[in-house]
């Protein structure tokens, strides 16, 4: 039987059933918890400290956009902290137009700043070129377009003088992430999602996931009852990715055990932290010889990238990132 009152204020008017916990939510409640959680993920990894100037990575859907709102609300309009959103046009017709409005629309009504960044002006290629030219249709656009993203999100960075990147990453994305590194055998960069920031490039920027303990549905939730416009079409190359099976394989999982993608995420951040300390010497950053920017190995996989759009051989002696 449903409780008539919240269960944390005692109030009529529940609008939420969190599953995982037991709790039922009035709205304030709920959007309470969700605020609440992402200070307490901020204090946990030490992500911020006072007078950082914080790129908020927003693509127009509703994690980044609850995002750049939370932060706002918690840090920015205490002055704590400086925040300017920046966003990255893959060049996908009928896609991101759509979310490149919606975006400016927000930052101007909350007074934020927006810088957009195009593919073509970092890489002289939009995604629907590029995927024009990719030698074979077994290479997901997911691969190109991820890495090309963090790139460009990198150069906008360094161009407004960020000192902490922040993206809207939750804990069904760290899961599937990290699923995906034990499908493809990439044991080695499970260490790598541990939400811990860490510096990197010349500027010696951080990237943070302020949202990395919230399920996926209650941000859509969070956004939906806090008035936060977002687009709610989907990439259309999503599909290309093993990313939506696990996603599928997931949610059903949570459907009928609640709490089991919590309990999940928990021990993958603690498997994460053990491999991060006992690989320590195989995530020493290296710089890529042709770009001369971070990677994890002799040649970045932006590099290795570009030279398989451009027909030359990746390999180098390695293995490509994208096997």
């Amino acid at each position: 039987m449903v409780p008539k009152d919240c269960t944390r204020c005692n109030n009529n008017g529940i609008v939420y059933h969190r599953a995982y916990s037991g709790e039922y939510l009035c709205r304030n409640c709920f959007l309470f918890s969700i605020e609440d959680k992402t200070k307490r993920c901020v204090n946990k990894y030490s992500m911020l400290r006072y007078q950082d100037k914080v790129a908020v990575a927003v693509s127009g859907g509703k994690d980044s956009l609850s995002l750049l709102y939370i932060l706002n609300k918690i840090y920015g309009e205490k002055n704590y902290i400086t925040i300017i959103a920046i966003t990255i046009d893959e060049g996908i017709p009928g896609y991101r137009d759509e979310s490149l409005e919606i975006t400016k629309d927000f930052c101007s009504k909350i007074g934020i700043e927006n810088r957009v960044l195009k593919f073509g002006d970092v890489f002289g290629i939009n995604m629907d070129e590029l995927l024009a030219k990719r030698p074979s249709e077994k290479i997901s656009s997911c691969s190109f377009c991820g890495t090309f993203r963090r790139r460009a999100l990198d150069l906008i960075s360094e161009s407004v003088g960020a000192s902490v990147v922040a993206t809207g990453h939750n804990l069904d994305d760290q899961l599937q992430t990290f699923l995906i590194n034990i499908l493809s055998g990439d044991v080695e960069r499970i260490g790598w999602i541990y939400p811990e920031p860490v510096e990197y490039g010349e500027k010696n920027i951080r990237k943070i996931k302020p949202f990395v303990e919230i399920y996926e549905h209650e941000l859509v939730f969070y956004a939906l009852h806090r008035g936060i416009p977002f687009q709610a079409e989907e990439c259309p190359h999503k599909n290309e990715s093993i990313r939506t099976d696990i996603r599928t394989i997931l949610n059903s999982l949570e459907s009928n055990h609640p709490g089991i993608k919590y309990n999940a995420f928990n021990s993958a951040i603690k498997i994460s932290k053990l491999l991060k300390m006992d690989t320590s010497g195989s995530l020493t950053k290296k710089i890529c010889s042709l770009c001369g920017r971070d990677s994890s190995s002799s040649v970045c996989s932006v590099c290795k990238n570009l030279m398989i759009l451009s027909g030359a051989s990746p390999y180098n002696g390695q293995k490509s990132d994208l096997d």
